[in-house]
């Protein structure tokens, strides 16, 4: 099974909603490690690692419209980098 580093800015209204409490409850369902963090900007970043198909499951259910997770929030645009995995434990909100 392929290990993958997603990272994701999420642009939207995403901060002072739940969106990084949501976001960290979906990735610890998929059993990905990473976090969820607020930027300066207003954007969200989601860094998570773990199976490729785990993270591709994140990143679609980041982007649905509407969510049928009852994700918070509303995404405008979802901006995705893929790397290798550097091997971080846990999911975290910061």
């Amino acid at each position: 099974m392929a290990k993958a580093r997603l990272t994701a800015f999420v642009q939207g209204h995403v901060q002072g909603v739940g969106f990084r409490w949501w976001t960290t409850s979906q990735a610890r369902e998929l059993k990905l490690a990473g976090s969820a963090s607020n930027l300066n900007d207003g954007r969200v970043c989601v860094v998570a690692e773990g199976p490729q198909s785990k993270c591709q499951e994140l990143l679609q259910r980041l982007k649905e419209q509407p969510s049928e997770h009852r994700r918070p929030g509303h995404v405008n645009i979802v901006i995705e980098h893929w790397g290798e995995p550097r091997g971080v434990e846990g999911f975290v909100e910061r």
